[in-house]
């Protein structure tokens, strides 16, 4: 288990970490963006049930027979 890595070997797990780091960060970024799109629907859902809470519709009457 003892290995010995070369300066090259290094440079390449070094830029292979890097290009992960890389992507996390964009994946990061994707999904920031994407929390905050839901955010925003959220709000808007939200202010939609609560404006529909205030607004009366008319009932209908049922026709009974007597």
């Amino acid at each position: 288990m003892n290995r010995r890595y070369t300066k090259a070997d290094l440079e390449e797990i070094v830029f292979i970490q890097l290009e992960n780091l890389n992507a996390m960060h964009d994946l990061l970024s994707i999904m920031k963006h994407q929390n905050e799109l839901l955010n925003s629907t959220n709000k808007k859902l939200k202010n939609i049930i609560i404006g529909s809470d205030q607004k009366v519709y008319p009932v209908r009457k049922r026709n009974r027979k007597p």
